[in-house]
């Protein structure tokens, strides 16, 4: 269950979270309908044999966003609509106009609908209640954004934003391969994304490499700016940062994921509950080095 990516948001620590069980209880995942194309809804974060809708321990909160989407392939409606097309031309002597095209792809839609197949998806979310901030495991801000919109639209109001960062991103990831110290307790990995200062200009990506050595100093020199950069916390967590502020291929070391293994647990609950302590606890530590490095705003109550 450890997340793998985050997108960040933020929100008023004021928010008050008390009904958060029994408004989640109004909005769970519904089947999507015979002649819907996905539905969305909150689930269990534990699994289909639970329901429970939220997860806390201490200020952390794990909710869970559960999708249902009909695949239906363009390649097939467009397929049937050209035969059906065909057809009406054959029989009419003419080729239907814009309209009628239209028509008949949506009577497509609405015919096939119902004997598509449905796929299942989850994304995870974590609150951090002390330091307002919400956690999506997600590499995309599109998908991030429609959790937050899901617990806004369960909650009535949730004003939390993307992350605000008060210095600029890149210049700060920049600095950081140049030589400039790091945050404690934060350390340089071997990958990182390099892009010229003019919008279209050349992309480097390096991977397995040493980010101080002579060939990335170089391409420092010619102007190019670092746009994600591989970074390590304390030997616990291993991450790559993006100008951003998503944090992609989020990985727990041996350092943090050994505290597991050295704790003897009675069932799979317990084990989910160890899993989710552990978690929330570095990604809080994380959070709180970036607040301070990147200088991110906070949420106005």
């Amino acid at each position: 269950m450890f997340f793998r990516n985050l997108t960040l948001f933020r929100f008023p620590t004021t928010l008050d979270f008390s009904q958060l069980d029994s408004l989640l209880a109004e909005t769970p995942l519904k089947p999507v309908g015979a002649l819907e194309l996905s539905s969305r809804g909150f689930i269990s974060p534990f699994g289909r044999d639970s329901e429970e809708l939220s997860h806390r321990i201490g200020d952390s909160i794990w909710l869970t966003m559960g999708g249902e989407d009909k695949i239906l392939p363009s390649s097939v409606v467009n397929d049937l609509l050209g035969k059906k097309l065909a057809e009406i031309e054959q029989k009419e002597g003419r080729k239907p106009g814009g309209r009628t095209r239209k028509r008949i792809k949506e009577d497509l839609v609405h015919e096939l609908l119902p004997r598509a197949f449905v796929k299942p998806s989850r994304i995870d979310a974590l609150l951090d209640l002390e330091h307002g901030f919400v956690a999506v495991d997600s590499s995309s801000r599109k998908g991030a954004e429609n959790v937050v919109s899901e617990i806004r639209h369960a909650m009535g109001s949730f004003p939390a934003l993307p992350l605000n960062a008060e210095v600029a991103p890149r210049a700060i990831l920049t600095g950081w391969i140049a030589g400039e110290p790091l945050p404690e307790g934060l350390a340089l990995g071997e990958e990182c994304e390099l892009k010229d200062a003019m919008d279209g200009g050349a992309v480097v990506k390096c991977q397995n490499q040493d980010l101080q050595g002579d060939e990335i100093a170089k391409h420092l020199e010619a102007g190019k700016q670092v746009t994600r950069l591989a970074l390590t916390l304390d030997d616990h967590l291993s991450f790559v940062l993006g100008e951003d502020l998503i944090v992609r291929k989020l990985k727990f070391l041996d350092g943090a994921v050994d505290q597991l293994e050295n704790t003897e647990r009675e069932d799979l609950r317990a084990e989910l509950d160890a899993r989710f302590a552990l978690m929330s606890g570095e990604v809080k530590r994380l959070f709180v080095v970036l607040e301070s490095a990147l200088k991110l705003s906070k949420a106005e109550s």
